[in-house]
This record gives C-alpha cells, structure tokens and sequence, in this order.
C-alpha cells in the first residue's frame, strides 16, 4: 500500500518561481530523508501532483531527477519506488562518502573560512543544547546543516555537490539513531571542528574519514541489515 503524501507542502509549490520540476524533487527528496517514504513505496504521479498543486509533468520530472540520483528507481511492473540498499551497497557507499569526506576535512582545515567556521560553531552548539535537552528530533536536521557547512568548508564545489548526493543517498541508512549514539556522533563533531580550527589538515581528514565509518556501525539493525 503506498503511503500517503507528505504533508511537507503547506501551499500548492505550483505557486512557487523556482522551476516546478526541482521544487516537487526537493519536497520528495525531503520525504525520503525524513522517513515519509520509505524504501519500496511507491511513488504515484497523480496522488504527487495532487499534493503539490501541480501537473502531472513536473512531478514525472522529479522523480526521473531522483532516479537520476539513485534515491527512486523506475521499473516496468511498480513504477516508480523508493529505492533500497542492500548491506554491501550501504558499505559500499559509505566507505566512498567516508573517503570524500576525509579529502574534504583536509581542504576545510587548509583554507579555515572564518566565516563557515562560525557558522559552524552555532551549528554545534546548537546540536550540544538538543543533546543535553534531549531533543533527539531536531539532531537530524543539525547533522544534515554540520555536514552541509563543513563541505562549504572545504571551497570545493566539486566536492560539495558529490558529497550532497552521497548524504542524500545515506541519510535514511541513520534514521532512529538513539541519543547515546548521537551524543557520541556530536563528541565527532566538535573534534573535526576543533582540528579544522588549528589548521591541521591531516588530523581533521583522519576523524571525519573515521566519523563517517562510525557512524556506520551505529546504524539501527533494520537499517544495518
């Protein structure tokens, strides 16, 4: 049974000036990420268009945009479904974003922008509060920021579009991380930020290689397979 559309769209994104086909990806793509859709539901075109206040066209460009991303898959018999990682494809996939990045860190940590480095102080302190408010439901969307500015970090765009494509296909793989485990990601955190901060290239490469791998392991069963 397919679920019901996200309720992420307070207003028909037909309204919106940016192009139709990228806004209705972002909401779906959003979807996956937060857990909405979940791997092998499908994707239904009118039941998508409805929700959004759009036609049929821009949400069948989405999701040839998300398929092109690897976060949906299009077969003959289901249409179009939220893909799945089987074990090895996540280990497979998590070892690549482990080694971008590690090669990223070491950029951030030669070139040190004062401005992101701030920027990505209040992100940590942010995520310290939640944590010791034990505010587990708003670490997702801090990981997501911690991980976005630390790859602006490294003024590589290269780079930053590569690693947005690799979070975006292994954010589901960390939903339902308990508060121990996050707590622990978060320590990760402030010592990649510490080494960023003092210009050593080689240590912050080596703990965000490490943080990645990490946080593999703490992966919940259902998601570790």
């Amino acid at each position: 049974m397919s679920p019901s559309p996200p309720a992420l769209a307070s207003r028909p994104v037909g309204k919106e000036h940016s192009p139709l086909r990228d806004k209705v990806a972002g909401e779906i793509r959003a979807a996956i990420q937060a857990g909405v859709f979940k791997p092998g539901d499908r994707l239904v075109e009118d039941r998508l268009a409805e929700q959004f206040g759009v036609s049929r066209n821009p949400v069948r460009e989405a999701i040839r945009t998300l398929a092109s991303e690897a976060l949906i898959e299009v077969t003959a018999r289901r249409g179009a479904v939220v893909a799945s990682l089987s074990p090895q494809e996540a280990e497979e996939l998590l070892e690549v974003r482990a080694t971008l990045e590690g090669a990223n860190a070491r950029l951030a940590a030669r070139r040190r922008d004062p401005k992101t480095i701030d920027q990505l102080k209040e992100i940590l302190a942010r995520g310290s509060s939640a944590i010791e408010a034990k505010r587990v439901d708003e670490l997702a969307a801090l990981n997501d920021a911690f991980h976005t500015h630390l790859a602006q970090a490294g003024c590589n765009r290269v780079l930053v579009d590569l690693m947005k494509t690799l979070r975006d296909r292994s954010g589901p793989l960390f939903r339902g991380i308990g508060l121990e485990f996050a707590t622990e990601s978060w320590a990760e955190h402030a010592s990649i930020l510490r080494a960023v901060i003092a210009g050593d290239a080689e240590l912050a490469s080596l703990l965000a290689y490490r943080h990645v791998l990490n946080a593999g392991t703490r992966r919940p069963p259902e998601e570790a397979g």
